[in-house]
């Protein structure tokens, strides 16, 4: 264990990539509100199928010479619309989402394969790079991040309505078809964001399980949106402190907290059935 964790440099560590730190903590907070409509919509699926395409939008910007961020965004917006159209339709978006995933990740791996940078940036795009992110890349992240919090103060209460109860969301006056499509908006930005900070393959972690631990212990319309927060950030920050101290990538690390909080809120789901029984 001490070959591979070394923490005697922690707090200069810290210290150098305090922005990289504000960017997980933010992230977890995104990761943790957006995951909590994607698990009331069983839209996991969809995730993964935006994150290809946003994968194949950074891997032509990074490519082309581009901002890394706008590809990405350009490449989840694409999806997100695409898949919006038809997300009313879950085996239409199911197979949509089906056809997305191999088409972007097969044009991302072609324009990383013509790419002859640095391997680090190709490998980045893959599995995340939170560590390597300066104030200068920083920004359009925290834009980024502040609009789509923005967006959801004001449209938090419409979409989880329509998320949880779409038919009588509909009754009430809701448009499913605008909801479905800024719903689709703001995960094409959220992951936009999270596939340049644990990867497109490992998005899920971030936009997924954080929702998904706290459903296995709370119910609350409060306290799971609240507890998925906590979670997402308790994941994204927990792990770069402990990628800090050894010299591997930041995602398994990320990915580690965030599957063990999830096994403990199963555990914690399967005792209190056991109790109550």
């Amino acid at each position: 264990m001490n070959l591979v964790f070394d923490f005697s440099d922690f707090g200069t560590l810290v210290l150098l990539v305090s922005t990289s730190l504000l960017v997980a903590g933010l992230l977890g907070v995104l990761g943790g509100l957006v995951s909590t409509l994607v698990i009331q919509r069983d839209a996991s699926f969809a995730v993964h199928g935006i994150s290809e395409l946003s994968f194949a939008g950074a891997s032509i910007a990074l490519l082309s010479n581009i901002d890394v961020t706008f590809g990405a965004i350009a490449g989840s917006m694409l999806a997100a619309l695409i898949i919006g159209l038809v997300a009313n339709k879950p085996k239409l978006r199911n197979s949509l989402t089906g056809v997305i995933m191999p088409f972007g990740l097969g044009i991302g791996i072609l324009a990383l394969s013509l790419y002859q940078g640095r391997a680090a940036s190709k490998f980045g795009l893959l599995t995340g790079s939170i560590v390597s992110i300066g104030d200068t890349k920083a920004a359009p992240l925290f834009i980024l991040s502040g609009v789509i919090l923005i967006i959801l103060v004001f449209s938090w209460r419409r979409l989880l309505f329509a998320s949880i109860d779409p038919a009588v969301a509909a009754a009430r006056g809701v448009n499913l078809r605008v909801q479905s499509i800024l719903f689709m908006a703001i995960l094409g930005m959220a992951v936009a964001i999270s596939v340049q900070i644990v990867g497109a393959l490992l998005v899920l972690t971030l936009l997924v399980t954080p929702a998904a631990a706290a459903a296995r212990v709370t119910n609350s319309q409060l306290w799971g949106p609240l507890l998925s927060v906590i979670f997402g950030v308790t994941s994204a920050v927990g792990g770069m402190l402990l990628s800090l101290g050894a010299a591997l990538p930041v995602s398994p690390f990320i990915t580690t907290v965030s599957f063990t909080i999830y096994i403990i809120c199963l555990l914690i789901s399967v005792i209190r059935k056991k109790v109550r029984a």
